[in-house]
């Protein structure tokens, strides 16, 4: 059978059988990536966007407690391929089961090819579907115009991008719509959250790996770097990245290749990047948590993506208004239809004045949605949308009341919320305890960000130096990586 045009990632759980020497295999020659998902190590699977994904499982994992009842595919909402004695593909208790699908103990290379790619073709066509219709972006107000002027004017630039804004604005939003006007839009768009990178695994998801190069590396990995080249990668969260990982990612922009954990051999890679924060990266270079020459490099271009608020009433009733249209599925009301939100994800176009004409929604509505403050930006819009869609879709009208609850609560959740924040917030830190924090990170600078070597460095307990890390606000100082893991096995 022929592989699909695009890459497979195929993540196994395979229990007490040989499952993931079977694939590796059964699979050689052809695009997919296996992945053993169940090691003592923990190595979570490194989901890319736009990636098709299937599970290979063993029943015999039913038991393991790190499967906890299935947690491990829904949230991962991938097809999975069951390998069992018996037929379980009509079984209810299984994620998804519409994507069910089973191998005998004693399947063959030719069987598990062909159930492979058929069920990567159906979330393959699956994922076509959702992206056919694109939402396009609202730009009512004029620093949402501005702002997708200067996208349409760098978007050919092969040079770096630096996007600001507050926490739901539709950072990445604007980083495809660079993409996907860029020359290079038919390449990949590689979209990764720098706060979500697990610990020690930054150069296995970012670097990729040879087959072997750790305990679990039966295959190997391209890395996001490898991934993104000859498109763009998409950094969220930049500011949250720690300053060990910061050095390397400057390696790479400078050298333009990469080596896979457990390689001698450099991989050339050409992407367009863009990074995205919501923190004033400025001020964590003047306190040390972020590297200047980094920001230098990032800061080629700087894009700011205006909060909700600042856009005016008529664009947030603009964004409500196809939102609803999205959720119910049809036009808000006449004149809704073209309409879209500056925020979440897929495909973007564009919407001149008067996009998203609210005649439909009932006037107090549109009063309230204008005259409502979203601190949480779109993604706080979306939420309300969702929840009055239902109201609207389960009640078959435009309840007021029902509706007027669901503004009331969103506002008890707003003010809880933000009582959780501040009260986690931590205090400034004072000269003293600034001072420590420079030393700390000195030594674990030159420790390689090992915290087993730094604390001997310092003479203290690795304990105690993880208690001083956390006080000193030293964020992601994760330890040992997979690098010193690959060295050490």
């Amino acid at each position: 059978m022929k592989a699909l045009p695009d890459e497979i990632d195929l993540y196994v759980w395979e229990g007490s059988s040989d499952l993931c020497a079977r694939a590796v295999a059964g699979l050689d020659g052809y695009d997919v990536n296996v992945v053993r998902a169940d090691m003592g190590l923990a190595f979570p699977p490194p989901r890319a966007a736009r990636r098709i994904a299937v599970a290979l499982v063993s029943v015999t994992v039913m038991g393991d407690a790190r499967f906890a009842g299935h947690d491990w595919l829904a949230t991962h909402a991938i097809p999975v391929i069951w390998v069992a004695g018996e037929e379980r593909g009509r079984d209810p208790r299984y994620y998804p089961p519409a994507y069910s699908h089973t191998l005998p103990l004693g399947f063959g290379a030719a069987e598990l090819r062909a159930l492979l790619f058929r069920v990567a073709g159906v979330a393959q066509e699956a994922a076509r579907s959702r992206g056919r219709s694109p939402r396009p972006l609202v730009a009512v107000s004029e620093p949402m115009r501005a702002l997708l002027a200067e996208v349409e004017m760098f978007a050919d630039c092969r040079t770096n991008v630096l996007v600001h804004g507050e926490t739901g604005v539709g950072k990445e939003r604007i980083a495809r719509l660079l993409h996907e006007r860029a020359a290079w839009s038919g390449g990949p768009f590689v979209a990764v959250n720098c706060g979500a990178i697990p610990e020690g695994l930054f150069e296995a998801h970012f670097f990729g790996h040879a087959k072997g190069a750790f305990t679990g590396a039966v295959g190997a990995h391209k890395g996001y770097f490898e991934q993104a080249s000859g498109g763009t990668l998409f950094l969220d969260e930049i500011g949250d990245l720690p300053l060990y990982q910061q050095v390397k990612l400057l390696r790479v922009l400078e050298q333009g290749s990469v080596t896979r954990l457990g390689s001698a051999a450099e991989t050339p890679v050409d992407f367009r990047l863009v990074a995205a924060t919501n923190r004033d990266l400025r001020s964590l270079v003047a306190q040390g948590a972020f590297r200047a020459d980094l920001y230098y490099r990032l800061a080629v271009i700087e894009l700011h993506v205006p909060s909700l608020q600042a856009r005016g009433p008529e664009e947030k009733v603009a964004i409500f208004a196809s939102l609803l249209e999205h959720e119910l599925g049809a036009p808000a009301g006449k004149g809704a239809a073209g309409a879209g939100a500056a925020g979440g994800s897929g495909a973007q176009g564009t919407a001149g004045p008067g996009a998203g004409d609210s005649a439909g929604i009932p006037d107090w509505l549109v009063q309230r949605v204008a005259a409502t403050h979203f601190p949480g930006n779109v993604r706080e819009l979306a939420n309300m949308a969702e929840r009055v869609a239902i109201v609207r879709r389960q009640c078959g009208g435009w309840d007021r009341p029902r509706i007027e609850r669901v503004f009331e609560r969103q506002a008890d959740d707003r003010l809880a919320c933000a009582a959780g924040a501040q009260a986690e917030a931590q205090a400034p830190l004072s000269p003293a305890e600034q001072a420590e924090r420079d030393r700390i990170v000195a030594a674990l600078d030159a420790n390689g960000w090992r915290r087993q070597d730094t604390a001997h460095y310092l003479g203290i307990s690795r304990k105690v130096l993880w208690e001083k890390m956390r006080k000193l606000q030293i964020a992601g100082s994760q330890g040992e990586s997979l690098e010193g893991l690959a060295q050490s096995s």
